[in-house]
């Protein structure tokens, strides 16, 4: 028996999702919960083999949780469920250990296959998303991919954003961003959008590549 915790803030999408999957043979919904502190006590109370985590939750989201979850219990599957699907939260929900990534609206047939696969200790990512991980992961294993950033904009960046650039470096969403530094979401999208026009860079999935093949952030001293 698989043993399934539900995590989303939709009360009707939590009620919906344990409805379907304990009809399903061999699943068992142990818990359900609507944010990632929630997330976390289930798991100490109940430990589940498969986490099913919205990316967007209150108070702690699904990024964050992951990155709890899996430095704390290693054996628990995480499966990322949402209908966000850019490069951030791919790039930092696998980089923390996430086992699948699928954007809402599969069916629940594809849903239970991915529990199962997870469980066996196999990955499951949507094709939408796959894409997207195998160009990232293509670039940063290919020993000459380097991406130039001219000296000029190096020059020009400003003591936060350096620091913003060491966060980004190191995985942290946007929220973990602000809290780190004191700053609103806004605003640390705001120095990110900067900060992508003076390197210029496409999306913060070049600036955390960058960022990590030059070991620059920790290099510079005002970073």
């Amino acid at each position: 028996m698989i043993k399934v915790l539900i995590a989303d803030d939709q009360e009707l999408i939590r009620q919906s999702l344990q409805i379907v999957l304990e009809s399903k043979a061999g699943i068992e919904v142990t818990d359900i919960a609507a944010n990632g502190q929630e997330v976390i006590r289930c798991v100490r109370k109940n430990r589940p083999d498969v986490i099913l985590m919205d990316i967007r939750m209150p108070k702690m989201d699904g990024v964050q949780c992951t990155k709890i979850i899996k430095e704390n219990y290693s054996d628990i599957k995480i499966i990322i469920l949402t209908t966000f699907d850019d490069d951030e939260f791919v790039y930092n929900a696998l980089k923390f250990g996430a086992s699948g990534y699928l954007l809402k609206g599969v069916s629940m047939d594809e849903l239970e296959n991915a529990i199962v696969t997870v469980y066996n200790g196999r990955a499951m990512i949507n094709p939408d998303i796959a894409t997207k991980v195998l160009r990232l992961f293509s670039q940063m294993a290919q020993a000459d991919y380097t991406i130039s950033v001219g000296t000029k904009g190096v020059e020009e960046l400003t003591k936060t954003e350096w620091k913003i650039i060491r966060q980004v470096e190191q995985g942290a969403a946007n929220k973990e961003i602000a809290e780190k530094l004191s700053l609103s979401e806004g605003t640390v999208r705001n120095y990110l959008s900067a900060i992508l026009n003076k390197l210029d860079l496409r999306d913060r999935t070049q600036l955390a590549i960058w960022a990590v093949q030059t070991n620059v952030a920790r290099k510079n001293p005002e970073g």
